[in-house]
């Protein structure tokens, strides 16, 4: 079985501009709404198979939650759907914006 691999806000943000990596937030619709990783999309149960059955699982995926936990759970879930190139953002979205890293 593929696992995923944690990732740092720098390692992050350069995969992000330089390999056109998929960012995939897992917070509540709120949270999303009032801040997000710039071009993330929104992940919940409504429509993750639909992003399985869809994404290139042969790019790279990063996963954000609140402060990188519970995305350590949807990495690995992502890539035992196939997914072969799974992040977890270490420090999550508060990481990210204290980082001040780009944001929508």
């Amino acid at each position: 079985m593929m696992d995923y691999q944690r990732i740092d806000q720098a390692g992050a943000l350069e995969m992000i501009r330089n390999e056109n990596a998929v960012v995939v937030d897992i917070r509540d619709p709120a949270s999303f709404r009032s801040g997000h990783i710039a071009g993330a999309l929104h992940l919940d149960n409504r429509n993750v198979a639909e992003f399985i059955a869809t994404a290139d699982r042969a790019g790279p995926v990063i996963v954000c939650c609140y402060h990188g936990n519970t995305s350590q759970d949807a990495a690995r879930f992502l890539a035992a759907q196939g997914f072969e190139r799974c992040y977890s953002l270490d420090g999550g979205f508060k990481g990210w914006r204290l980082s001040g890293n780009p944001e929508e």
